[in-house]
């Protein structure tokens, strides 16, 4: 590395020997860097996340156990509830986000109600609350407390006979693949609940809920009207 010297130094003071000076001040040279060995294997790793975790659980445990009782409770709403689905109350365990389309497939047994687009778009999962239509995919279970649930297996007779609107749907062939067939039964049985007499263009309203893949509409509506006229 070259020495500095002051500007026109010599001119100012010539008997100065900068070079002895300079050699007074010698380079700094930084230090070797000193570099860590580290001894950890991976089963010292997981061993160490795996304490820290419990530790963490512990301080929670010990706060949630200091909570008041009645603010844990207030918490979450209460998951086993009573539900009258089809004329019979039936109690069952349910999350607090759940919608009443996976609890009555999933949780009840009852599939006839049918998840399609699963956003209350569709109509497959129409179901009755209290004699009116509802997308039981976008209803809260936890909401129908005190409430009546009815779906497409609640229409049948105690002695097996099929309600008015099944019977028109069979007589008209109205379903082609079937799958929205449940969803169509139960938007025309509340509509006939509501107006008994509607005329073409009425039904035609009613049912617009309800989309078909296969495009029978026309066969959908020719049942609805036949299932009025047999009122």
């Amino acid at each position: 590395m070259d020495r500095y010297y002051p500007p026109n130094a010599r001119d100012f003071a010539p008997d100065v020997d900068f070079e002895a000076l300079a050699a007074q001040d010698p380079v700094w040279v930084p230090p070797e860097p000193q570099l860590r060995t580290i001894s950890a294997n991976r089963r010292d790793f997981i061993k160490g996340v795996i304490a820290s975790g419990a530790a963490v659980s512990a301080v929670s445990y010990s706060m949630g156990g200091a909570t008041p009782a009645h603010a844990q409770g207030a918490a979450a709403p209460e998951r086993m509830i009573s539900i009258n689905i089809n004329g019979r109350t039936r109690r069952v365990d349910v999350l607090p986000n759940e919608t009443l389309a996976m609890t009555l497939r999933y949780k009840l047994g009852l599939t006839g109600t049918k998840l399609g687009c699963d956003r209350g778009e569709c109509g497959a999962c129409t179901v009755l609350i209290d004699n009116v239509t509802h997308y039981s995919c976008t209803t809260l279970t936890h909401t129908l407390r005190g409430r009546q649930v009815t779906t497409v297996e609640g229409l049948e007779s105690a002695d097996g006979k099929l309600h008015k609107v099944q019977q028109a749907f069979v007589d008209e062939l109205a379903p082609q693949c079937g799958f929205c067939t449940p969803g169509q039964i139960m938007s025309a049985v509340g509509l006939l609940a509501a107006n008994p007499k509607p005329t073409r263009d009425e039904a035609r309203h009613a049912m617009s809920g309800n989309l078909c893949r296969c495009g029978a509409y026309d066969h959908y509506l020719n049942a609805v009207m036949r299932a009025a006229t047999e009122a």
